[in-house]
């Protein structure tokens, strides 16, 4: 590594001791000549923007290449290649933009500059100047309020993240406005659309309730993605990526530009594959992306197909915490607390930090997804544009488990009789499926004038999921036929929802924000569940989201915004499976308070928050008849904190953003469930311990996030990228014993990106991930019961993630 930096510390020295030269740039209307002032011009690192004649100097510019963008509102923007000295001046025309942009399609769902909600926007530079193969979750990481965690330790397979603390099942995501949460769990599985990254626009995080949106309710933030947009000439991309762990990643993207005045193709097949850090957590990702557009006029219709198959070595149970601890003691403890056979203890004795439970060569998660959207949009006047999007998405998969010793009447087997010896148990292998289909359709409708901003939105949809097990051996013979299915279920889900949602103009610097949105759920259950449970489930959910707020802009550098919102959310699948009385649903008010500040140099931003929780499901300890963890409504909890977002222009050459965030994340009261077994596991007591103002689990009180850049050469940076994230307890307990410890890690990124000619960029790049070699975890989870009295045993087991490595990559863009 030191090498690495030293040669491109050299070839910074060399670069900066050519000239230094101007370049002046007017912008102007093609149609009319008239200049085009503050229009956003950006060369290299260094933004701009355009005078009332349309032009801006760029000023002690070092010989070179520069890739050159210039944007204004209501044209098509430009992006060329600038060469220092031969280009001095020069003059752009840009086109009145003549077609819808396909931003029309995700703006009823996404704030604006003067919505009163706190959000953060990511484009699609930034996106790729991470997305070196790791999964979205990651290319996010260092966004305000954003905690991200890796089940293989290294980014690529099943990664998640959090918001302000909560899981991805409290998080909204969508894509074009279309719902990409599973609609039984509510949880969002990136592993399934690898590379998403490679093909997506912008990214839109709101944190709290947000705006309005469709799909599953936001109880922690909403993160809204927008895939590849209209581009007017043709290009092709080419990326190869390797690391550290075996990493291999290989796209390749292509776009036609506009052809026959109205017609776009764009395209990407992607391949990911690791080694993963922990033992054998392999990932084999493949992916595809396609468009078809058709713009004309006030006409935009554009066809999408993305998806992707993935192959994942299981990872999902967590490293014993005596393990990371070398704790020879403790070890011994989980190998006879969990019944390891002599296999598993030897595994587990030898593993170190790296250590996977499973050994079996195929237990892995098998798992296909293919998305297809429909969107069209029409301006029907200057003021009025109506969407609407059809979508439909189909997925299908396993996972296959290995199974030591599993008693045949789990599967409704009867016992095998050897002479007169009966077996009633064996070593088995499972899959289990799911087969499913979500389809519906999206609409809104907007009308725009010089007072007010108003949206009419909404969708209705449908899920049906399929789920069903197999076995496919067993070590000894019973009467089962391979491939019988040994439970089988079907779920139904339906969720229709429509909004309003108003932007007024009260006067040049006041406007007020009116959002209110009707949700209903119907979900329905019937079959055997895997424990071989019938499964009954009917309930219906009427929800009223009302969400209000205003937005002051005090001047042109100052700002203020505050807003109130409500938003309620249906349990998930296994709330109304596992537990033994039917759940509530949740109910989330949230208040944003916030400022901001810009100007050419520095932008800084303050937000408060205060997101008052009403039967909040949590786990408590709590199982049912058949040992599944059941979540329990507490009836009072919040989370309130301050939000500092910050970016200054230090000078030419280096640049930094930075954000901070301080909250309490509390419960005010509950009952945790432990249950004594006796100290021969033949008895079965309930223990209840109350407890007051603890900790929401996974809940960090600091999360801190920093990306400063150093541009020694054009077309050359390094940056530092930081995070740190506060200690995180793995219950509701607020138990030391119990709990992540605070972990500060940093990451080195390297480019140089060379200009030509004969193509537009090729760019080399290099990512070395936890630079100092940082020993931490970023996620976990623990379980505690009594054997007797006094012998209380309590389990934490955590992810590790990999310590330093690298990923590499070589990007060519024609």
């Amino acid at each position: 590594m030191r090498i690495l930096i030293s040669s491109f510390m050299v070839l910074c020295t060399i670069t900066l001791s050519y000239g230094q030269y101007d370049l002046t740039i007017k912008v102007l209307d093609d149609s009319t000549d008239d200049p085009l002032p503050n229009a956003t011009l950006v060369l290299g690192d260094i933004i701009g923007a355009s005078n009332l004649n349309g032009e801006f100097t760029f000023t002690d510019l070092p010989k070179g290449f520069y890739p050159l963008r210039v944007s204004y509102v209501g044209y098509s923007g430009i992006e060329k290649s600038i060469r220092i000295p031969d280009t001095k001046q020069l003059s752009i025309k840009l086109e009145s933009e003549a077609f819808l942009t396909d931003e029309v399609v995700v703006s009823s769902t996404r704030a604006s500059e003067d919505t009163p909600m706190t959000y953060t926007s990511v484009d699609k530079e930034s996106i790729e100047s991470l997305n070196l193969g790791q999964d979205l979750p990651f290319i996010l990481n260092f966004t305000p309020s954003l905690v991200t965690t890796s089940d293989a330790g290294a980014g690529i397979g099943y990664t998640g993240l959090r918001i302000r603390g909560s899981d991805a099942t409290r998080i909204n995501v969508t894509i074009n406005g279309i719902p990409l949460n599973d609609s039984e769990s509510q949880g969002v599985f990136w592993v399934n659309t690898p590379d998403l990254a490679s093909s997506t626009n912008n990214i839109q995080i709101q944190r709290g309730v947000g705006t309005s949106t469709n799909g599953a309710g936001a109880f922690g933030g909403t993160v809204n993605i927008q895939t590849n947009a209209r581009k007017s000439e043709p290009y092709a991309d080419i990326v190869n990526s390797f690391g550290s762990f075996n990493t291999r990643r290989h796209t390749l993207g292509f776009g036609t530009g506009l052809f026959n005045k109205y017609w776009t193709i764009d395209g990407r097949l992607s391949k990911i594959e690791s080694d993963g850090y922990i033992d054998r957590a392999s990932s084999d990702l493949q992916s595809y992306y396609f468009a078809g557009g058709f713009y004309k006029d006030k006409t935009m219709v554009k066809a999408i197909m993305f998806g992707g198959a993935e192959r994942t070595y299981q990872s999902w149970y967590g490293t014993p915490e005596a393990v990371l601890e070398n704790d020879t003691e403790g070890i011994e403890a989980v190998i006879i607390n969990n019944g390891l056979n002599e296999l598993q203890a030897e595994n587990i004795k030898n593993s170190g930090r790296t250590f996977n439970w499973y050994l079996y060569d195929n237990q892995v998660d098998d798992y296909k997804q293919d998305h297809y959207q429909l969107h069209v949009s029409q301006e029907l006047t200057p003021n009025l544009v109506a969407n609407i999007s059809a979508h439909y998405t189909y997925g299908r998969g396993f996972f296959e488990q290995y199974r030591y010793e599993d008693d045949f009447e789990d599967y409704g087997l009867e016992p095998v009789a050897l002479g007169d010896t009966l077996i009633e148990s064996s070593d088995i292998i499972r899959r289990r499926w799911l087969d499913n289909d979500f389809y519906g359709f999206t609409y809104s409708v907007n009308y725009t004038n010089d007072k007010f901003d108003l949206t009419v939105g909404g969708a209705a949809n449908r899920y049906d999921g399929d789920h069903f097990g197999e076995l496919i051996w067993a070590q000894l013979a019973t009467n089962f036929q391979i491939e019988d299915r040994y439970y089988d279920n079907v779920g139904v889900k339906d969720d229709f929802n429509s909004f309003v949602k108003l932007n007024y103009n009260l006067n040049d610097r006041l406007s007020a924000y009116v959002d209110i949105q009707y949700r209903f759920i119907g979900y329905e259950t019937n079959g055997t569940d895997n424990d071989l449970v019938e499964i009954d489930v009917n309930e219906e959910f009427n929800f009223f989201n009302p969400k209000f707020g205003v937005f002051y802009q005090m001047s042109d550098n100052h700002s203020f915004y505050s807003s109130f919102a409500v938003a309620n959310r249906e349990p998930v699948r296994n709330d109304f499976i596992d537990s033994p009385t039917t759940p509530k649903s949740e109910r989330l008010n949230n208040l944003e308070l916030g400022y901001k500040f810009v100007n050419s140099k520095m932008q800084i931003g303050i937000n408060g928050y205060y997101m008052d929780y009403q039967d909040q499901l949590i786990l408590t300890g709590e199982l049912n008849d058949v040992g599944a963890s059941v979540r329990t409504n507490v009836e009072n909890s919040y989370r309130a904190g301050i939000e500092l977002v910050g970016g200054a222009q230090l000078s030419r050459r280096w640049n930094w953003q930075a954000n901070l965030t301080l909250s309490r994340n509390k419960i005010e009261e509950f009952n945790e469930v432990l249950y004594d077994y006796g100290q021969n596991f033949d008895e079965f007591n309930i223990i209840t311990n109350n407890y007051s103002d603890t900790d929401i689990a996974f809940s960090p009180n600091v999360i801190a996030g920093s990306q400063l850049k150093f541009t020694p050469v054009n077309n050359g940076e390094i940056t530092l990228l930081s995070k740190y994230v506060g200690e995180q307890f793995l219950d509701n307990t607020s138990n030391p014993n119990r709990k992540l410890d605070a972990y500060f890690v940093n990451d080195l990124r390297l480019s140089y990106t060379v200009l030509s000619n004969h193509f537009k960029e090729l760019t080399f790049s290099v990512l070395i991930n936890n630079v100092f070699d940082e020993l931490y975890s970023s996620n976990g989870y623990t379980f505690g019961y009594f054997a007797g009295p006094g012998s209380e045993i309590r389990e934490n087991y955590l992810y590790p993630q990999a310590t330093r490595n690298f990923l590499a990559s070589v990007t060519l863009r024609l």
